[in-house]
């Protein structure tokens, strides 16, 4: 026995035949705009945020390098920006001995600070105070401030009052 298609009760047509009015698709796709014009501001903040958070934690690792190998040498060691620019990367130096480089910052970050050049004495007190600014040229909206104080401990923070005595 063949079995008749079943129909809708608004319209007389078989249920396989229904679909989205014209009207519910262009509902629909205004409000998958509408999210995504809110949604893509956000995400490109957190974006910012990350690779901000990682370029200021590249550097704090690189001045606890310089400063524990100064520890375990017991020798004054160097963190230094061979070009005289922080964005164009820097070197932890034992001397004449280069122990880690670090590349140059992605385009549109900038670090800048009061020095070019962080040494650290066999104590692993730091010889030099310094306060830099990481930032991005585009977006101004975020900022890390990255620290070492006269003791030699590095820090990152988002907004600061440090300042070298």
């Amino acid at each position: 026995m063949r079995r008749q298609p079943e129909f809708s009760r608004v319209d007389d047509r078989p249920s396989s035949e229904r679909g989205f009015t014209l009207i519910e698709l262009m509902v629909t796709v205004s409000v998958a705009a509408i999210l995504a014009m809110i949604a893509v501001p956000s995400y490109n903040e957190a974006m910012l945020g990350s690779k901000l958070n990682t370029l200021a934690n590249n550097f704090v690792a690189s001045a606890q390098l310089a400063r524990s190998e100064a520890i375990k040498r017991n020798a004054a060691v160097t963190l230094a920006a061979p070009s005289g620019a922080w964005k164009d990367g820097w070197e932890v130096r034992d001397g004449g001995t280069v122990l880690y480089t670090q590349g140059p910052f992605p385009n549109d970050f900038r670090l800048a600070g009061n020095v070019t050049s962080i040494s650290f004495n066999p104590t692993g007190i730091g010889a030099t105070c310094a306060r830099l600014v990481l930032d991005n040229s585009k977006y101004s909206s975020q900022v890390r401030i990255l620290t070492i104080s006269p003791t030699g401990r590095p820090k990152s923070e988002k907004t600061s009052t440090f300042t070298c005595p």
